[in-house]
């Protein structure tokens, strides 16, 4: 039997139109589409009707299935001939294991192909009028994950971001917001460094919140995830350059039940 194909493809962060030519080709033309929960559901209404849609909802702190379960499906389906695309919030190699995928496919001889997205890393600051880099106030950013703080060891070297970069951007840090601006205080940034906290963005339901990394944790205490946190001078812009008008009384959550996700029925196991 003819083996089939993965394309590793990244959705963006949220909002349809940031899907890029390359996606939404092979989105239209895939047999299979295994995705995420943060996808945004109106792209798979451009998929074909006769597509197989395999959910997996991995989200930060809530996954149907395991990471190794996910890799044998893109497996099985490939094996079979289909081509398929693991459709992934933002971009694959930006903190979305896309890079264990394709290690997987390659360890079981499965063509692959890399569809990168656009990030939320830097898509979701522009939607709140948040460069990332300005000639006034940044000539560095730095994007790392807000896991880490809680680990015995953490791989984030607080100290040398706190010193060395003018923006961080930090992913998947809200639950952890309060241990992380206290670590970069304790590393000597100072107490009024701007922070913002954007929940749900360049969907309708973004939220902005904004203070200083002595106060964020208290002004965005209400806010869930998804978020992403961005420290530095270049949150002073937002207000001037916010553009984007969000629609706060539409939910944009994605919220699939997990027993919707994959359970080996797909395959006919």
């Amino acid at each position: 039997m003819r083996i089939g194909k993965v394309y590793l493809v990244g959705a963006g962060p949220g909002d349809p139109g940031l899907l890029t030519v390359r996606g939404l080709e092979l989105l239209r033309t895939a047999q299979v589409i295994v995705y995420d929960q943060l996808v945004n559901p109106l792209l798979l209404e451009e998929t074909s009707p006769v597509a197989i849609k395999v959910f997996v909802g991995k989200q930060a702190g809530y996954h149907c299935i395991a990471q190794e379960e996910i890799n044998e499906v893109l497996i099985g389906y490939a094996s079979r001939g289909y081509k398929i695309v693991r459709l992934k919030g933002g971009d694959p190699f930006v903190f979305g294991r896309g890079g264990e995928e394709a290690e997987a496919l390659v360890d079981a001889g499965i063509p692959f192909e890399i569809v990168p997205g656009v990030s939320s890393a830097v898509a979701v600051p522009a939607y709140a009028g948040i460069p990332v880099t300005h000639r006034k106030f940044a000539s560095s950013f730095a994007v790392v994950t807000g896991h880490e703080t809680t680990k015995a060891q953490p791989a984030v070297d607080w100290g040398k971001l706190a010193s060395a970069v003018d923006t961080l951007v930090i992913l998947m840090g809200l639950k952890n917001l309060h241990q992380i601006t206290t670590e970069l205080l304790d590393h000597g940034l100072s107490p009024k460094t701007p922070v913002a906290v954007i929940h749900w963005g360049t969907t309708p339901a973004q939220e902005t919140v904004t203070g200083t990394i002595s106060d964020i944790s208290g002004k965005s205490a209400h806010l869930k995830s998804p978020a992403i946190i961005v420290v530095g001078k270049v949150v002073t812009l937002s207000n001037r350059l916010d553009w984007f008008l969000a629609d706060t009384d539409v939910s944009a959550e994605i919220r699939l039940p997990c027993e919707e996700a994959f359970t080996g029925q797909y395959l006919g196991t």
